[in-house]
């Protein structure tokens, strides 16, 4: 990691600890914030969960930037028909336990009526216990198993699932790579493609898609092998990548987030692993052709909202935003996890908006008003989200990104429910 890299993360780390000091980003752990919310004023009060300190801060503290300035932003625009949002926020290291003790006193003492969530693992312990509060979390993990909503009716998230968007990014390259690609013109009549999965196995984010991404790759006629134990801390890969390698993988699917997937690159590239990679939305983003160089270069990966400066609708927000309540922070350091961070709050605020219309308020109220949204268009570089008292699916569509030149494009967006119609309503649920 060069001398640049270092400063801008220890300018990033100083930005999260200075919430009550008015530079206005995420407060320390157990801080509650008022976000803009006048003293004595009408509030809605919101949880925060972050990881700024655990496996996941290379991806969750420019989260929480963003879900900052989001709230920051909505209440100087006058908040929910004149009502603030105070938002109670704490970095829980992605540990579990911490995350429940945290969300009690989220409940019992800031009497939040919704949660923003982090983690897969966290989310899916807390969702009992909020279905029994009926309290919503809106949360960073997009995991297929809270989708159900006769099992999990509380759990929303402003971006495709896990699962959908790994069947997603297989079939981009079956369709795009694999069946167009002169490399493999020779080869594709006489075999099928070779699938390895490397990911954390242990952990919840990394393994929520794998059973879907399997399923994927029979449907399309893949040859699978051997998962690969890949840590998300990992500094070294090249047992992984030399069992790939051995298995002669064409396709390997990369399911951590950004900093152990530069590192399975780089091994890749030193080992001669000549295979192409698609890669989970948390593994994918602005810092990886910084801290994988040219080993990132043609790498496909998945984006559930757009990357930091990008031109779509609602950017020029973003980027004021950001600079107005966040001006320590470099732009050139803010990643697409900013705008996933917006995505989740934007999708509070039309919720909060029409519960508030409709008189209630509530953590119950707040989750009727989000199962009647559909085709909501939030910007962002979002697809347009839907949910129904039964499928908390927020999208079908697909956004697929390849990197070129350092620079990450679009390659295709799929609609995976057009796709495989006669399959989308049994993919409910993992």
């Amino acid at each position: 990691m060069n001398g640049k890299r270092m400063i801008a993360i220890g300018i990033v780390v100083l930005a999260l600890t200075l919430a009550a000091c008015g530079g206005g980003a995420p407060a320390p752990a157990g801080t509650p914030a008022s976000g803009g919310a006048p003293a004595g004023g009408a509030t809605i009060s919101i949880g925060a969960l972050y990881d700024l300190t655990g496996a996941t801060s290379d991806v969750g503290k420019d989260y929480a930037l963003g879900i900052q300035d989001a709230i920051a932003c909505v209440n100087k625009e006058g908040g929910i028909n004149g009502k603030k949002i105070k938002l109670a926020q704490s970095d829980y290291g992605y540990r579990v336990p911490e995350a429940v003790t945290i969300y009690k006193r989220f409940r019992d003492f800031d009497k939040v009526i919704a949660l923003l969530g982090w983690g897969t693992g966290d989310t899916a312990a807390l969702s009992p216990t909020v279905n029994k509060d009926q309290i919503p979390d809106i949360s960073a993990s997009y995991s297929g198993e809270l989708s159900d909503a006769s099992k999990t009716p509380y759990n929303f998230y402003a971006g495709t699932d896990y699962s959908t968007s790994a069947r997603g990014a297989m079939q981009v390259w079956f369709d795009e790579v694999w069946s167009k690609d002169a490399k493999y013109a020779s080869e594709k009549a006489a075999r099928k493609p070779r699938f390895v999965a490397f990911y954390s196995t242990s952990t919840p984010y990394s393994s929520a898609p794998i059973k879907a991404i399997k399923e994927q790759a029979a449907l399309l006629g893949f040859e699978i092998g051997p998962d690969q134990d890949v840590a998300l801390t990992a500094l070294d890969t090249k047992s992984q990548v030399l069992a790939a390698k051995e298995f002669k993988a064409d396709l390997i699917w990369h399911g951590n987030t950004t900093m152990s997937v530069a590192t399975a690159l780089k091994d890749e590239k030193a080992l001669g692993l000549n295979a192409d990679n698609i890669v989970n939305v948390w593994g994918f983003d602005e810092n990886l052709p910084k801290l994988a160089g040219d080993a990132a270069e043609g790498v496909i990966g998945i984006g559930v909202a757009a990357f930091f400066g990008e031109s779509v609708p609602g950017m020029d927000k973003v980027l004021a935003c950001a600079q107005e309540f966040n001006p320590s922070v470099p732009k050139e350091q803010r990643l697409a996890r900013t705008l996933q961070g917006w995505a989740n709050v934007m999708l509070l605020k039309e919720g909060l908006l029409r519960a508030d219309k409709a008189g209630k308020l509530t953590g119950v109220g707040l989750k009727e008003a989000l199962e009647t949204i559909k085709d909501l268009d939030i910007g962002l570089g979002v697809a347009p989200l839907t949910f129904t008292a039964k499928d908390h699916r927020p999208g079908t569509v697909i956004r697929v990104y390849q990197f070129k030149g350092g620079k990450a494009q679009l390659l295709k967006a799929v609609d995976m429910k057009a796709k495989w119609t006669d399959k989308w309503e049994a993919w409910i649920g993992y």
